[in-house]
């Protein structure tokens, strides 16, 4: 069973930065996608971004501010979130799909926490 450890979340300023990390506890074949998505207190999760081979998506709300990255070689997915807002303060959870023939897989993190606040 794949795990999915998040880490890099924390407090920080309105302005500030974080970098989010996510690993995978071993490697992943045939990833579909791998993504970042936040849950806010009283909100649904909603999608943050994804990775994929054929390139990167972006909430409307994130662009410009956030970048995914991905580290194939460290099983590995990276949040950079330049530009925070207090609206950004969420708990955030990576999410690793793959194919195994047909039949597509996913795995989810337990979360890391960000607050935004001065």
């Amino acid at each position: 069973q794949v795990q999915l450890v998040e880490s890099g979340g924390g407090v920080v300023q309105p302005g500030g930065s974080l970098r989010l990390s996510c690993a995978a506890s071993r490697t992943i074949f045939s990833i579909n996608a791998m993504g970042w998505y936040r849950q806010a207190p009283g909100k649904e999760r909603e999608l943050v971004a994804t990775i994929t081979n054929g390139g990167t998506k972006y909430a409307d709300f994130v662009k410009g501010r956030f970048t995914i990255s991905r580290d194939n070689a460290k099983n590995t997915v990276y949040l950079q979130m330049n530009s925070l807002k207090p609206e950004d303060t969420a708990l955030y959870y990576c999410r690793v799909t793959n194919a195994r023939g047909v039949v597509e897989y996913e795995y989810w993190g337990q979360g890391t926490q960000v607050f935004v606040s001065s």
